[in-house]
């Protein structure tokens, strides 16, 4: 067993009795379980088929530990205005704990229930046991037993039949300290007919950390869902963050994926559909110098009448690599299935490297479903189109490289969200002499 594993078994009993929920017995039972898995199998291994092309060896190497307080002292609040949106109820998780005096709430429909995941085992225990573990398989990989032993907190959020919120619900999760383990565990649930968006953002201050988060999503039938996940952790981190979806019939759910920062940083989003549910994936993943971006998408066609679209992008520079494992499942009595995968990926650097599996796994026979995959450098016409109108060459590229990517930031239907996805794309692809109000 290496050092980071034991440390972790060794402290968690200790730490366990200071976890919400653990009046609750199936939460104790589950945890238990998830310990046990996860002190006998420890995090991912690339033996592992659908982690194979990702080594989490370095995190066996420190043990990353729970922030005990709150909100440090020290917290700057106002560099944490940047990230949130103005024109969003926003939830603010700090250090893997939920900030009530830094989120802001006002103006919530009454009906609409959003706090603490602490304070929703505490008063609505019956609705999260409802719930909870029912969207992510307990028995998958390591991180995902981790997160079910060792989170401290999160997010519930329960949006009643019929209900259609006018603004976003952003959840923004910080991380401050140096070996800081911020691990959360989020829960939202659309009633039928409801409506909602959903923003993750994960940053955090110039440090060595490990941020894990789990979100589970249940789509009542009718229901819609617009989700958007951005990774801006530091340069320093490491990041696990699986979204699980559940959608019931004629559920409609659309999902964009922003990933730029961490070290090493690792997304799943997989989706359940029933019958003639609907879902579209987007994602951007942006990789510099020896970073390490992994994207893990699954969309299971369970019944008849479904329909899917998804299109991921990567650009990667300098030694970083990337990785895109997609796969789609049509189970045998999912007939009349509509779906389509595209994976595309910029190489910038002759040392950098793309790692794409798309899968698919048809187990009907009237459907209709296709995949493709591309991966190549610049257009050196193109470039030679650019600097024959006078730009110079290092321009040329980032123009061409920026309008790459932006095609997946122009699919961003909130303003301020959409800038600032924006201004991370513009920070790694700058454009002189042009304004950002302009695009």
């Amino acid at each position: 067993m290496n050092t980071a594993l034991t440390d972790y078994t060794l402290e968690y009993p200790a730490l366990a009795a200071a976890m919400p929920g653990q009046d609750l017995v199936w939460l104790r039972q589950l945890r238990a379980e998830a310990f046990m898995r996860f002190a006998s199998h420890g995090f991912p291994s690339p033996r592992e088929e659908e982690w194979r092309y990702t080594h989490v060896s370095a995190l066996e190497k420190k043990a990353f530990a729970p922030v005990l307080t709150t909100v440090p002292p020290f917290f700057d609040a106002g560099w944490l205005k940047q990230y949130q949106l103005a024109d969003a109820w926003s939830l603010v998780l700090v250090d893997g704990r939920f900030s009530a005096e830094l989120s802001q709430l006002g103006g919530l429909p009454d009906t609409v229930q959003i706090m603490g995941m602490a304070a929703a085992l505490q008063d609505h225990a019956g609705q999260v046991a409802a719930h909870f573990g029912k969207a992510v398989d307990s028995n998958g990989h390591g991180f995902i037993a981790f997160n079910n032993a060792w989170f401290t907190d999160g997010v519930f959020v329960h949006i009643p039949a019929n209900q259609v919120l006018d603004k976003p619900i952003q959840c923004l999760h910080v991380v401050t300290q140096e070996g800081g383990l911020a691990t959360t565990r989020n829960l939202l649930v659309l009633d039928d007919n409801a409506s909602a968006q959903w923003v993750e953002t994960f940053v955090g201050a110039d440090v060595g950390y490990l941020s894990a988060a789990v979100t589970e999503a249940f789509v009542g039938a009718s229901a819609g869902l617009t989700a958007y996940k951005v990774q801006c952790e530091s340069a320093k981190a490491y990041h696990f963050g699986g979204l699980y979806i559940k959608q019931a019939r004629d559920a409609r759910c659309t999902h964009h994926n922003f990933a730029f920062g961490g070290l090493l940083a690792r997304s799943d989003i997989h989706t359940d559909l029933e019958q003639a549910a609907e879902c579209e994936l987007n994602g951007l993943y942006l990789g510099v110098k020896r970073q390490h971006i992994d994207n893990h998408t699954r969309i299971n066609h369970n019944q008849p009448y479904g329909k899917s679209l998804e299109t991921y992008k990567g650009v990667l520079d300098d030694r970083a690599r990337g990785v895109f494992q997609g796969r789609i499942v049509v189970a045998e009595h999912a007939q009349k299935t509509d779906s389509a995968m595209n994976n595309r990926n910029l190489l910038l650097s002759g040392y950098a490297e793309v790692d794409t599996k798309p899968q698919l796994e048809i187990y009907a026979d009237d459907v209709k479903c296709g995949h493709g995959v591309t991966v190549g450098q610049l257009d050196e016409k193109s470039i030679f189109y650019l600097q024959s109108r006078c730009i110079d060459e290092a321009t040329a590229r980032n123009m061409l490289t920026f309008a790459f990517a932006n095609e997946m930031v122009d699919k961003i239907k909130i303003k301020g969200l959409h800038d600032l996805v924006l201004a991370q794309v513009l920070a790694r692809f700058p454009q002189q002499g042009i304004n950002q109000d302009w695009l």
